[in-house]
This record gives structure tokens, C-alpha cells and sequence, in this order.
């Protein structure tokens, strides 16, 4: 049987960019949710721009299997002020939960004008700023979820979230703001299993993929990430909570220019752990830092201090890096005294000291911490003195 077919048109979008379709596309989607027809494909037309408030597609519907086919530009209120959240939590913009079985695919792109967020700040304006909290795009207690082929551009804070979600796969998406743009994460994964990224381009003002708490089976693949802060596991452990991430592989990943490359965060006095992670087959080019691992995040201003507990890291491979970094320390591993990383391993590493791809006689550094049971194998550069020599 032919699918289910809807056009926001059809139930009375403009798409002028101007005039407001968020009802239009509500009235849409419960046309959509109701048919009776097993599979419904929900269409934005290529060609129109929809201006819309925050809006929330709930997949408890009769179809089970539900396409969202997105070839137009969808906009959101350009002014802080303008938000409209009355009867719902609106800390993101556009939100799909509760389904499974869901298709989000297109060439069009969602426009989160988050110039003004970015300027207003938390520090003058907490009330407005507690509704920039998260995502443009959040896909939330869901599962086999398959996105592919649009484009974020600038949303208020992170671009796309992933939460309490499984089998969830991203291919072949163009995410981008400013790299100064305050907060704003590439893809911001959560509480959620067998996700996969893939083949997409990241180029934003904050980590370009950010895995949290309660992560694990999460496959990154073939990434470019920069500007940006690069890929980061945590933070794990703010204020002695216990917080987990576990199974974890990214495999040719291309970072350009970037703060960060490969990082793993944990606050002091923390519980949980960070484990079985591989960073395989990555290029580095004019990163800061390429390898970090750091168990000594606090407050801002104040002094960290050793505590007796600490998110565990363990069981960590980094093989095949190879590129340049324009930083000091091209590797750092500071580690917690009282709970000391451990089975980290390092194999055929290669970092220079280089600028716009030329090489450099500096020589980059590493530090390294409290760090045991761990060893690097083949040529590692720069050496790191507290991995054994297998």
C-alpha cells in the first residue's frame, strides 16, 4: 500500500518566511498521526521558508512507520522576546519523541537565528536564557530513528539533541554557526544507546559531538569537525554525581582548526566512569590539543582540589593520529591522584608542531599525570614518559 501523503500546504502554510505556519503544521501532523494508513510521510515543500514557534511531534500515532520529508527552510523567531511558550516546555525548538520507527530526511534546513541569543548572555538576561537551555532539533525518548541530509544553521544553543533515545543514526548532515558563537554543539548525545554519526560535516563555536551522561554503543564515523572545540566525552561528575559513558569508537575523524580534538572531561568528586573508548584513524590540522584527558574540571575561579572520589577512566585507545597542532601540549593526561586513569593505550602517533599545513622545528609536548597500567606501542610523538614501552 502507498504511503500516506501530506503537504504542510495543504493545511494552510504560506511559507513566506513571514507569516507564522506553526499551526499549519500542527493541523498537518494530526492529519498525519491519524490516517489509517501504516506508513505517513509528512512533507515540507523545496522552495518556501516557514517561520515557526517551538513545536512538538509526538509519535504516538496510528501509522507506525513515519517519513518527515524536509526539502524547505524552516525559521525560527528571530528575537529572544518573540518566543512563544505558554502552555509547553519550549527549551527546544523543534522536538520528536516518543516514536518508533521515524524517518527525518531531506536537502532543506532549519535556521535557528541565534544571533541575539548569543548576544543577550545568561549573566543579564536568566529568565529569557533559561529557554535557550538546549536544542534546535532534540530527538527525545525515542527509538530506530533514522535523520539524513539536512542542514542546522546557528541555532540558539546546541544544534541537534539526542536523549533517552536507541538505534538512533545520523548520516550525511551540514551543521554550521560562528566559531564564536557561545554553546552551540554540533550534536549533544545523552542517556541514550546505539547511536551512530556519520559522514557529516561540523563546523560550529563549541564541541562539534558531545556524549553525556548515560551514553553508550555510540559510533562516530567519518566526521570533519572545525572550527569547533572537537569531540568530547563529558562533562561526568558535576557535583558528585554519579555519571557514566561506555563504548565509544570514532574512526576518521578530520579536525581543522579546532580548540580541542579528542577530549575526555570529569569533575573532581565525582563517581561513575568513562570506559572501553577507541579514537582510531584521525587527522589533525592546526588543533590546540589534539589528545586531552582531564579529571580536574571545578568552578570557574576557584582551586581544584584532589579529591578522594572520581569519575574512573579506563580502557582507552588511541591509534592511528596523525597531523599537525599549533599548541604546546599536543597531549595531555591530567589524571586524578586518587582514583589514577588507567589502561590507556597509544599506538603509532604522529603530531608536529605546524601552521596552514606547513611544518615546524617546535617541538609539541605532553603532560602526563597520574596515569598507570598503560603503554604506547609503534612510534608514538610526542612520547609520553608515564606509558610503558610495549
Amino acid at each position: 500500500m502507498e504511503p500516506f501523503v501530506y503537504d504542510v500546504n495543504l493545511a494552510g502554510a504560506i511559507g513566506d518566511g513571514e507569516s507564522d505556519d506553526t499551526e499549519a503544521f500542527k493541523n498537518a501532523w494530526n492529519v498525519v498521526c491519524s490516517s489509517h494508513i501504516s506508513s505517513g510521510i509528512f512533507r515540507v515543500p523545496y522552495g518556501q521558508k516557514f517561520l515557526l514557534q517551538p513545536l512538538t511531534f509526538n509519535g504516538e500515532c496510528r501509522p507506525k512507520n513515519i517519513t518527515f520529508q524536509i526539502d524547505g527552510i524552516l525559521i525560527a523567531p528571530s528575537d529572544p522576546s518573540s518566543w512563544k511558550c505558554k502552555e509547553t516546555n519550549c527549551n527546544n525548538w523543534i522536538t520528536f519523541q516518543h516514536f518508533d520507527g521515524l524517518i527525518i530526511q531531506g536537502t532543506g534546513s532549519l535556521h535557528g537565528q541565534g544571533q541575539k541569543w548569543w548576544q543577550m548572555g545568561c549573566m543579564h538576561n536568566k529568565v529569557l536564557c533559561s529557554s535557550q537551555k538546549a536544542a534546535s532539533f532534540a530527538i527525545l525518548d525515542s527509538k530506530n530513528v533514522h535523520i539524513s541530509g539536512l542542514t542546522s544553521v546557528d541555532s540558539r544553543k546546541w544544534h541537534i539533541s539526542i536523549e533517552r533515545s536507541s538505534s538512533v543514526h545520523a548520516s550525511k548532515l551540514n551543521i554550521k554557526a560562528p566559531k564564536d558563537s557561545p554553546n552551540t554543539d554540533g550534536i549533544r548525545i545523552q542517556h541514550s544507546t546505539n547511536v551512530t554519526i556519520a559522514s557529516s560535516i561540523i563546523k560550529t563555536g563549541d564541541d562539534c559531538i558531545g556524549i553525556g551522561d548515560g551514553s553508550k554503543y555510540i559510533n562516530i564515523n567519518r566526521i570533519f569537525c572545525g572550527p569547533g572545540h572537537g569531540i568530547s566525552i563529558g562533562s561526568l561528575g558535576e557535583n558528585g554525581r554519579r555519571e557514566t559513558v561506555e563504548y565509544v569508537t570514532v574512526r576518521r575523524a578530520n579536525f581543522y582548526a579546532t580548540e580541542n580534538g579528542l577530549k575526555i572531561k570529569t569533575w573532581q568528586g565525582g563517581h561513575g566512569y568513562a570506559r572501553y573508548i577507541r579514537f582510531e584513524h584521525i587527522s589533525f590540522s592546526k588543533v590546540i590539543r589534539p589528545i586531552i584527558i582531564d579529571q580536574y574540571t571545578c568552578p570557574l575561579h576557584q582551586h581544584c582540589k584532589n579529591y578522594s572520589t572520581a569519575v574512573e577512566i579506563s580502557n582507552i585507545l588511541y591509534n592511528d593520529l596523525r597531523g599537525t597542532t599549533n599548541g604546546e601540549i599536543a597531549v595531555e593526561l591530567s589524571c586524578s591522584k586518587s582514583v589514577p586513569c588507567k589502561n590507556i593505550r597509544m599506538k603509532d602517533i604522529q603530531l608536529d608542531y605546524g601552521i596552514n599545513g606547513k611544518m615546524y622545528d617546535g617541538h609539541p609536548k605532553s603532560h602526563c599525570l597520574n596515569v598507570v597500567q598503560s603503554w604506547d606501542e609503534g612510534y608514538v610523538y610526542p612520547n609520553v614518559p608515564c606509558l610503558t614501552k610495549n
